[in-house]
């Protein structure tokens, strides 16, 4: 007898995998919008998961913070809770719980690195140690305004008796009542030590002030209490992020003597030691075709430009980009020749960058500098000066989970120009989808202009590609095609999709297509995928390719459009095609209303994509789309729509001619042909 089993969603729930560190932190009503926001804003960007425990709380929660309300204000209940919470939604996914008050600040690294280095196995209570009121009790708790860490192991030997200790235990502290909790049924005490490793602490003082408190405790202090407002909490988190920082940057330099020493051992020598230390080296091409290129710039204008121009004008992020590494190199000149030279910038003579993929951008710069002796003599040279901003930590991205069985409507827009490939992307699309009882609705909006709208009775120009739907869905009894009639002389894609969208609830996934695309199931499960319903929207390259008379002269084209170099293009030029919610679609318009009511032009003259760029806080995706394939086709560009958008399909159609190689081909065999 066979039986079947439910997987886990996670592989690392099914091999037990959890998290390290849980932080809870205890606060009140009155607190929450002030310390409480305060130790979110140092703590809560530093840690795997950060909740706050409270009795109540006002009607609006400060953004950015999870918040469990015990609807409660007896201390003891609130600890009581708190532990109840742990134990039935956390316990399971980290390994230490650390709970402190909203008046303490924490070093964030600190912890990390404590619960680093301690085994996962142990049952421990650590925190500063605190005798009990009247000294009755034996053992001694943690006092709670210092913090205090409790393994994932005693919290479950501590599970059984919780209740136990709410109705048998009497305190007037909840950190006390805790602490008599798990000393009277786990038989273990409050440690400021184990094996070794320390509970560092420190209690400020009335009017201290972080920037000259001396004391060695402090300054190797995990938490920090009591703090009094959330300016004394920003500034101990200044003061500790700067000794933090400087910290990392001794350890840097430690492991780059660590790692010339080690290579001057080695059969190379210190050649083994790329430059700069401790960053990878230099990618190695091996084709000519895997040559980076270098780009050439001063500091007013760059000579590569991203529309294929030779020379524009820095702007923005390129500008700041070109000044901050002439200063950086200013900087370190200076650092390196003084006291006995003093360097001062004349000009940048040439600059050129380059981005490595295995390790960041890459800059050499020529720079005209005076060079000032303490005599104060100056004399003026040419300083070449090479620099590295390396890649940064790759950082993992959380995102909202999706599933490939969201139903997409497929929007198909067809004006007169397209309607002979009409037939084409209905046998494309009916393989793909209504063969294999894909979840999606294919959808056809005929657009027709003022003159072919008064015609459409004696002479409708889309009948033969109604004729075409009426025998699909006879052919396939289980399939309707809707499609819907719509007269304008002006197609943009935001009028056309206003319609669409009021037809539809606003949690509709839409894939608006061109009458070229080539739809198969791996594109539109990619389109479920990378569409994520207010947090994301999809704009795929699709692989365009060439014109046969060019790409296959004299030959006898394929059948099929390969991914090949010498068949097409990814074509980066066009934006009509796009993956997103209704929901999302209906937010960026209702942004965009106040400016449609200032200038109605801008419906013609931006597309989608410009709307979701201008008018939504949405990641815009674009990517590069295997899956999806256009055959040549005749492109009309309409000069009513805007300058831009026109332009981008005249570039479109010229570049989708075919290859270099291939256009010299045939002028070549052109001018051999008029030679003889």
């Amino acid at each position: 007898m066979l039986s079947s089993s439910c997987r886990t969603r996670y592989i690392s729930t099914e091999l037990g995998m959890r998290q390290r560190l849980f932080v809870g932190v205890l606060t009140s009503k009155s607190t929450l919008n002030t310390l409480g926001v305060a130790v979110n804003r140092t703590l809560a960007h530093r840690l795997e998961r950060l909740v706050y425990f409270t009795g109540t709380r006002g009607r609006k929660v400060p953004h950015g913070m999870t918040v469990v309300t015990h609807s409660d204000e007896r201390p003891i209940w609130n600890m009581y809770q708190t532990v109840r919470y742990l134990l039935d939604h956390y316990v399971n996914d980290f390994d230490w719980f650390f709970l402190v008050q909203d008046d303490t600040y924490t070093e964030a690294h600190r912890i990390s690195r404590l619960v680093a280095h301690l085994s996962i196995d142990t049952h421990l209570y650590l925190g500063r140690p605190e005798e009990f009121i009247g000294g009755d009790t034996e053992g001694r708790y943690c006092y709670g305004g210092f913090g205090y860490l409790l393994s994932r192991s005693l919290l479950l030997l501590l599970q059984q008796h919780l209740e136990s200790c709410r109705n048998d235990i009497l305190s007037a502290r909840p950190d006390e009542w805790l602490g008599r909790c798990i000393i009277d049924y786990t038989g273990v005490n409050c440690a400021e030590e184990h094996e070794g490793l320390h509970y560092h602490y420190f209690e400020l003082g009335k009017n201290a002030d972080p920037e000259r408190e001396t004391d060695l405790r402090f300054q190797s202090a995990f938490t920090v209490h009591p703090v009094l407002d959330p300016l004394q909490m920003y500034r101990l988190h200044k003061y500790f992020a700067q000794v933090e920082l400087e910290r990392t940057y001794q350890e840097i330099q430690q492991l780059q003597m660590e790692i010339q020493n080690a290579s001057s051992l080695s059969a190379d020598g210190d050649h083994v030691a790329t430059w700069p230390i401790g960053i990878p080296p230099p990618f190695q091409p091996k084709t000519r075709f895997e040559v980076l290129r270098w780009d050439y710039f001063t500091e007013e204008q760059v000579y590569a430009c991203v529309d294929g121009s030779p020379k524009c004008e820095l702007h923005g992020v390129d500008l700041a980009d070109v000044a901050d590494v002439v200063a950086t190199a200013m900087e370190e000149l200076n650092r390196k020749y003084q006291p006995v030279l003093h360097v001062r910038k004349q000009q940048l003579v040439n600059g050129y960058r380059r981005f490595d993929p295995t390790r960041g951008m890459e800059y050499t710069l020529d720079l005209q500098v005076e060079v000032v002796t303490q005599k104060g003599h100056s004399h003026s040279v040419t300083k070449r000066v090479h620099l590295v901003r390396p890649l940064s930590e790759v950082e993992i991205i959380p995102m909202p989970y999706v599933t490939e069985a969201s139903r997409i409507n497929v929007i198909l827009p067809l004006t007169a120009h397209d309607r002979d490939y009409a037939a084409r992307f209905l046998e494309a699309y009916a393989a793909a989808a209504f063969e294999s009882s894909e979840n999606a609705v294919l959808t056809f909006l005929f657009i027709y202009d003022p003159f072919e709208a008064q015609q459409v009775t004696q002479n409708d120009i889309f009948a033969s590609v109604k004729s075409q739907i009426t025998e699909y869905e006879r052919k396939y009894a289980d399939i309707k095609i809707p499609w819907i009639s719509v007269k304008t002389d002006a197609p943009s894609q935001i009028k056309v999709m206003d319609i669409i969208s009021k037809k539809h609830p606003v949690d509709t996934l839409f894939f608006v297509a061109g009458v070229g695309t080539e739809v198969t199931i791996d594109f539109l499960n990619r389109c479920r995928m990378n569409t994520i319903n207010n947090w994301q929207v999809f704009f795929p390259i699709h692989f365009q390719g060439y014109n046969p008379a060019i790409a296959y002269h004299n030959q006898v084209p394929p059948t099929t459009l390969d991914l090949l170099r010498d068949m097409g293009r990814f074509d980066r030029d066009v934006f009509h095609e796009a993956c997103f919610y209704n929901a999302d679609y209906m937010a960026a318009r209702t942004r965009m209303a106040g400016d449609v009511q200032e200038n109605e032009d801008i419906l013609e003259t931006l597309d989608i994509y410009d709307m979701f760029i201008k008018y939504s806080n949405l990641h815009v995706f674009r990517a590069v789309e295997p899956a999806l394939l256009q055959r040549y086709r005749h492109q009309a560009c309409n000069p009513r729509l805007s300058e831009d958008i026109y332009h981008r399909c005249v570039q479109s159609s010229l570049e989708g001619i075919g290859s270099r190689s291939q256009l010299a081909m045939v002028l070549f065999e052109q001018e051999q042909g008029n030679s003889t």
